[in-house]
């Protein structure tokens, strides 16, 4: 006796290929939720309309104080700066005087720059290095009341600066060395940027650490490899896209700083940054434009530099977060 299977036909078999109503709906709903939404809002052409009025909008005042820069003052006094992109008279006079010095400037604004540059790397290089080593002890390092230290060190961003200013400079000063004090030098504002903008980037990094696979990890210390070689031939290659992130910002704020300048260097010319000098020559040059102009362009010419030099690893640090297999 026999069991005979009936014959299937071809018709009927449903095409893997086609999915079912059921599968493709919650992917409708997730295409039309709330991100979906804002995609299509975005890429409308009123939302790219709304974005380049946006951008020409913040441009615009860039653009001016460029042109002014590049212009006399009898032409900035008669007519606007947008007259003279067809009307021309650009110079160079006004660069000199503000790098070289001259009867009209005080004083020259490239000891100043030198100053700033000095200022902002070691106060990048050295919040980043610390940061890194600690978040990399969060993430895959146990020790007791970790999280309770982890926890202490997030709440510290929302502490403001202004509360540990002075007692920072206390303490500076009473640092002494032989006849060198710590107080009003560069170590002091190395020392202060480099604490104020510990939490943040401890938080930051310890984040992106935990989203590396445990795996990896595992990997390397079956191969004998401990958290120092870990650390710097597995963690910082990694990493690259995240402090360079944290960097550009740490840059930024330091270059831009005038408060913690002005508060641990104390006035000094010497020590002094752009944005001390610029803080000064407003009011010492009053309606020479033309200068003040030139000055401010230099100062905002390296942040420029730098953002779009590391603009790449900048968006990679944002996008990162997420295992790509």
């Amino acid at each position: 006796m026999s069991t005979l299977t009936p014959a299937i036909d071809p018709a009927d078999t449903p095409d893997p290929k086609q999915a079912s109503p059921d599968a493709a709906g919650p992917r409708r709903r997730k295409r039309g939720g709330a991100a979906g939404n804002a995609a299509r809002a975005v890429t409308s052409p009123w939302g790219s309309f709304f974005a380049v009025v946006l951008a020409i909008a913040w441009t615009t005042p860039t653009v001016g104080l460029l042109v002014t820069s590049f212009r006399n003052q009898e032409d900035i006094q008669s007519t606007g700066w947008w007259s003279a992109l067809w009307n021309g008279g650009f110079t160079l006079q006004n660069y000199k005087d503000v790098l070289g010095g001259g009867a009209e400037m005080p004083v020259s604004m490239t000891d100043f720059v030198i100053n700033s540059i000095v200022i902002a790397i070691p106060s990048v290089m050295l919040p980043l290095l610390l940061a890194s080593l600690a978040a990399y002890a969060f993430a895959w390092m146990d020790f007791p009341f970790k999280n309770a230290l982890f926890v202490a060190v997030f709440a510290l961003q929302i502490v403001p600066l202004q509360i540990a200013l002075l007692p920072l400079v206390q303490m500076y000063q009473q640092i002494k060395i032989g006849s060198w004090t710590m107080g009003g030098s560069f170590w002091a504002l190395w020392i202060s940027h480099a604490i104020f903008a510990l939490p943040l980037a401890v938080y930051l990094l310890h984040n992106f650490m935990k989203d590396i696979p445990a795996s990896l990890i595992e990997a390397a210390r079956v191969d004998g490899a401990g958290h120092v070689r870990i650390f710097f031939k597995i963690m910082l290659p990694l990493m690259a896209p995240a402090l360079a992130s944290f960097g550009i910002f740490q840059f930024l704020w330091v270059w831009n700083d005038l408060l913690v300048a002005i508060t641990m260097l104390g006035g000094s010319p010497d020590r002094a940054p752009l944005t001390m000098e610029l803080n000064q020559i407003s009011g010492t040059l009053g309606g020479r434009w033309y200068l003040l102009s030139a000055a401010a362009f230099i100062s905002m010419a390296l942040p420029v530099i730098v953002f779009l030099a590391l603009q790449r690893y900048f968006v990679r640090g944002l996008l990162a977060g997420g295992t790509k297999g």
